[in-house]
Order: C-alpha cells, then structure tokens, then sequence
C-alpha cells in the first residue's frame, strides 16, 4: 500500500475516533439508549442467586382484599412488625407524612421501636408541600454521613444528587427508627432503572439510602471514601459513578424471597424465621405500591434495595474497569485498517471483523458471568462499524481505480475471471520477474506469405481479424493469458499472472479449442471463395522467468527462458510432421486430465544437447483414438527394429486414414533407418 493511501486511511479514522469516543463520554441520545438495552443481556446470562439474608415482606394483593386498600389503620401494620423483632434490621419502604390518631401513630411507633434496628425511609423532591421543622431536621442529620461527607467535600467528587425538599415521616416515627434513609434514585436515558445511589444531598448534608443505612446497621460499620471512584464498608469495595451511583446486578424476579404481609400478621412465617435477615417492608398492590421499569421487567421498588444488599453481601457488585470501552473503541477503530494491509478479499476482511467482534463479545461477557466485570460492548460496535465502512469504502475507491487501470491494460490479454483475480491482487505486476512453472502455447498460420501476397491489405486485415478473434477466445476462455501477437503467430502462456490450476491441461484444451474454431472459420471462408487457413500449434510447459520486464514508466508483462524459446521450436516442427499440435513430453508429465496423444520422436532443437520427446495432440474423438492404436503399434515396430512389419503396418495407416506422420516414418522404415534423435539445424 503506497504511503498516500495509508495517510487516507489515518485521515479519516482519526475524525470517526474522536466523534466515537465523544459520543461514548457525553452518553449522547439516542446512542446511549441503545447502549444500555444492548448491554442488558448480562442480566440474562448470569445464574446468580441473592442472598438468603435478605427478605421482602410485601402489602400485597391478599394482604389488601383482607384489610382493606392502602393506607391502612397503623395498628395493623404494627401488628405485623411485631412478627420481625428478631430481624438484625428493617427497611421501611413507605412514609407516613401525616400524623392520625394518637393511638394508631403511638402503636406504630411501639411496634417500631420495639425492633432490634429500623431504618425509615424519606425521598427528595423538587417541589413540596410538606413543612419540615427544625426539631425533624434536627433527628433526621443523625443519619447522615459525616465521615463520608467530610471526606467527599475534601476532593469534591463524586457529585451525589440533591433536591431543595424531601417528604418524610412525622416526628414520633421518625424518632422510633433508628435510622432514616433516602430511597430516592435516578432512571437511565430510557427510563429504565439500572442504578442504586450511595447517597443523596438534602440541605447540603448527606444522607445515605436505605440499603446502606440497613447496612450500617447491620455490620455496625461507618461507609468511608477510598478514592474518587469508590467507598468500603466492612471491607466490601463499592465502585461509583460521578453522581454516587452503583450499577445493580439484577436476578431472575423469580429468585426474590417475597413473603405476603398477611402471612406475617396470620404467623403463617414464624417470627423465628428472620432472625438474622434484613427485612424490607414495601408495598406491590397494584395502585399503591412502588413499580418500576428495570432491564429485568417492571418489579416492585422495594426490589431495588433488596438487589443491591444482596449484590453486597453476596459479593455480586458490579466492577466497571475505567478506559477499557474507549480502548476497545480504538481496537476496533484499528482493526479494519489492519485487516486491509494483509487481507485482500472484502468477504475474508468481513468475516474476520465479525469474528473479532464475536469473540470480543464472547470474552466479555463471560467475564461479567464469571467476575462481575461491566464493560459497555456497544460504543466498540459502533467504533467497528463506522471504522469498516469508512475503511471498505475508500479501498473500493482504490480498488476501482486500480481495476479501472487493470481492466484498461488487461481486458484484452486476460479472461474476465482471471482479470477480477489480478485485480483483487495487484502484486503480480510489480515490476520485475519471477521463476514459475507455465504452460506456453505459440501457434502460427502455414504460407502466410502466400496468403498475403494475394489478398489487399485491407483484405488481409479483416481476414487477420476474423482469425485472432477465436483463437484469442480460445485462449481466454480456458484460464490463458495472451501475450502477444507476434505479425500472424500468437503467444500464450498459462498459470501467470495468476494461479491456474492443472494449467497443462487448459493449454492442451485451448489448442485443441483452437482448430476446432479454426475448422468452423475455413467453412465460412470456403463458401466465400477464400482459401483455408492452417495452423501448427506448440505447447512446452517449464520454468521460466515471468513478470513486468522494462522500465517504471514502459514495460510489458512476458516472459522469457529456454522453455520458451523450446515452445516457438515446437510450433515451427508440426510442419515437419504435418500435424495441428505438438507437444512436448514436458507438459504430457504434468497433464492430470484424459487426452488422446500419441509419440512421434525425440528432436533435438537447435542450440539444445539433449533431446526432447514429442507427441501429437489429437481430438479426442473415435476415430482418432483407431488412428493412435494403428499408428502405436507401427511405431512400436519400428522403434524395436522390426522394419518389415513397420513397413507393413504404417503403409496400412496411411491407406487408411492418410495419416501424416505415418508418411513421416515411412521412407525412413523402408531405407531401414533406426527410430532415434531427430536434429533439427534450423530454428
């Protein structure tokens, strides 16, 4: 690839990386939508189970046809919070914002204070109603996160959300809990639900969310900043995005442990059975319960705490590696480039690129499976797939330059198939040679000179014309390359500048092609009064050199070598013997195909000391399959010395069939010459 082509290539790439990696930081839409869908996937391959230790109580549809629609007299509630004294902490995820009677909220609180630890919960808003006095702020900043805060005002980051207002619980059960969390959190671009906040800003403090203050709770441990991007509490490492978000690792909505409320109240679950566990109390009664839009469907949003405790403690957090997505988007950015220097076909670069991708997909997926390990695979499509059409457009527009030139200065010497084969690998006419194996063809007309002698120029063109035209054809057609016209002789070779496979064969298949055109123009010319064109026919196969021979701005792709100088030497000999085609014993070692060939003699050609044995190629007919078994057994007498048999046997064949080289051998049988080398002393 020329140096000018490469910097094409760069100069485009560069503007689609930068544009990529722009689209991947600012999370434009609708892009960053797409991304979050394509992403989602991980939840459904994972096999995951939440922990044990975790619980959700739901006021559910029974718990609501047996106690009426929500909200319900507090005493009832009460009742059923009872059944969770032994539970290590509970999450209420619902407010009471507004006093009722003194015996209803006094039970409440009774039944709230009675649990080893409670954890209320109050959301943010941006507009409200609800006025908040300084005794309920006051109770309310002992759960926030000095510790935490103190350190994150430090570094400034990560920049957690914040509201003006937030709706909590009156002041009695607001003291009863132990804590009181934020259960506030954000939507993705699709509103989706993919993320659970640490914590949450509410008059310039922090306050943690619900799930951390029940973890709090439960581990008796403080949450502490370890860097930018992460917090720890008893050791577990919680990575964060810019706002204070963490990515949830959802499970099967089957897998969550969901008991009915009115199973706890009935004692249907025994009060022993939560000792130990968190226990969220929510609402899902279609109405009045909290339902929400995640990857893994709509599911109750006291799920949302439960997956993120569980995701905790079952050590399922969700790691997401900062500049892995932008390094694979320059990989991919690179990869069509790469593919392009050392792949020539597009189907073969395309291939590749989808298995490149594939496998990349493969890799990362199993590393969330098996690690919880979150990389985004959809920004690195998008890099491959801008990159390979920039890519595959600008090496067609060099391609077909390149072809256009190809076509040009091959169209009339190569097959289209062989054309398009040169075309998609332009390397073979660099310029220089090389030492390859061909099959060379050379044919010449008999007593052209006599021919034009009697016809006008202009006759003897449009004659020329009509002849070059099926035997170039001929050529052509059976994978050759023409490579000239040397006045009425053509020459054509045949495995270059492209492979053709068992090339012996397809030059002996052009030849005889050749005078089988040749028979059908002597028809026409007969009808029109001209005389019948002969042709004599040469094929060598050897090694010789091939390629672009002259200089950088003139030169002709041909080739040279004594294998081809032996051809033309063939040609000039089947006048000798008065045959169409001679080939040498060279190419009949590499014929694969059946042929109808018999021997004729070894020659030794001027400027050669050693003999080279020929034969004639015959059509591969009947009748000349009878002449070769004749003329094979003659020939077998005379090469064994039997002069009188050969006499006998050639003399029948040219009764016969008035065969030529029968004609050949005969007067040397009957002066009693011995078969032998036959030396040429002309060229």
């Amino acid at each position: 690839m020329l140096m000018k082509e490469k910097l094409l290539y760069v100069a485009v790439l560069i503007p689609i990386l930068l544009v990529t990696l722009l689209l991947q930081i600012y999370k434009v839409e609708p892009l960053e939508s797409f991304s979050l869908r394509f992403n989602d996937i991980n939840f459904n391959l994972q096999k995951k189970e939440p922990s044990k230790d975790v619980v959700f109580v739901a006021v559910d549809e029974p718990s609501v046809n047996k106690y009426g629609r929500w909200p319900w007299e507090r005493e009832i509630l009460a009742k059923g919070i009872e059944s969770l004294a032994q539970a290590d902490v509970v999450l209420m995820d619902m407010i009471f914002s507004e006093p009722t009677t003194q015996s209803q909220d006094g039970a409440l609180v009774q039944a709230l204070s009675g649990l080893n630890n409670s954890v209320c919960g109050f959301f943010l808003r941006q507009n409200a109603t609800q006025n908040i006095s300084e005794e309920e702020l006051e109770v309310l900043s002992n759960s926030s996160l000095d510790i935490l805060q103190s350190q994150i005002a430090e570094h400034k980051n990560p920049f957690f959300v914040s509201a003006p207002y937030a709706e909590m619980n009156i002041l009695p059960i607001l003291e009863a809990c132990t804590l009181s969390g934020s259960f506030s959190t954000l939507a993705g671009s699709d509103h989706l639900l993919r993320s659970y906040p640490i914590a949450v800003y509410f008059q310039n403090i922090l306050y943690p969310s619900l799930a951390i203050q029940g973890l709090r709770l439960k581990f008796n441990r403080d949450v502490k900043r370890l860097d930018t991007r992460h917090v720890e509490i008893n050791t577990h490492n919680i990575g964060l995005n810019d706002k204070g978000f963490i990515r949830l690792n959802y499970y099967k909505q089957e897998q969550y442990e969901i008991i009915s409320f009115l199973d706890l109240i009935n004692q249907k679950i025994k009060p022993e059975y939560f000792k130990g566990k968190i226990v969220i109390l929510g609402i899902t009664e279609v109405g009045s319960g909290d339902v929400v839009s995640t990857p893994i469907g709509a599911i109750a949003g006291p799920l949302l705490h439960y997956t993120f405790i569980s995701n905790l403690l079952q050590n399922h957090l969700i790691v997401e590696p900062e500049n892995i997505t932008p390094a694979l988007m320059v990989l991919m950015i690179l990869l069509p480039f790469l593919l392009v220097l050392i792949i020539k076909k597009i189907l073969y670069r395309v291939v590749v690129n989808i298995l490149a991708y594939t496998a990349l997909y493969i890799f990362i997926r199993y590393l969330f499976v098996v690690d919880m390990i979150y990389i985004d695979l959809f920004y690195p499509l998008v890099s491959l797939l801008l990159s390979t059409v920039a890519v595959e457009a600008i090496a067609f527009n060099i391609q077909e330059r390149g072809g256009r030139f190809m076509r040009d200065a091959f169209s009339s010497y190569l097959s289209a198939d062989l054309l398009q084969k040169l075309i998609d690998d332009p390397k073979a006419l660099e310029l220089g040679g090389e030492s390859k194996e061909l099959s060379i063809l050379f044919s010449d007309i008999r007593g052209f000179t006599s021919i034009s002698e009697s016809m006008s120029p202009v006759s003897l063109i449009k004659l020329l014309n009509r002849y070059f035209t099926p035997m170039t054809n001929a050529v052509l057609e059976n994978g050759g390359m023409l490579d000239k016209y040397i006045g009425d002789a053509v020459m054509a070779f045949f495995n270059a500048p492209v492979n053709v496979e068992k090339h012996a064969d397809a030059t002996c298949r052009s030849a005889l092609r050749m005078i089988s055109e040749l028979d059908i123009l002597n028809t026409q010319l007969k009808s029109e009064g001209i005389s019948p064109i002969r042709i004599g026919i040469g094929i060598n196969t050897a090694e010789v050199v091939v390629g672009n021979m002259g200089s950088d701005t003139r030169f002709n792709y041909t080739i040279i070598g004594d294998g081809v100088n032996l051809a033309s030497r063939v040609e000039g000999l089947t006048k000798n013997y008065g045959v169409n085609i001679l080939i040498t014993e060279f190419t009949v070692a590499k014929l694969k195909d059946p042929f109808t060939y018999r021997m004729i003699e070894p020659v030794m050609v001027k400027g050669k000391e050693k003999a080279v044995l020929l034969y004639e190629l015959m059509p591969n007919t009947d009748k000349a399959k009878e002449l070769k078994k004749s003329y094979d057994e003659a020939l077998e007498r005379y090469i064994k010395g039997d002069f009188e048999s050969a006499e006998q046997l050639f003399s029948s064949v040219i009764e016969k069939y008035d065969d030529n080289p029968s004609k050949y051998f005969l007067p040397l049988v009957k002066e009693r010459h011995p078969w032998g080398v036959h030396k040429m002393t002309t060229k």
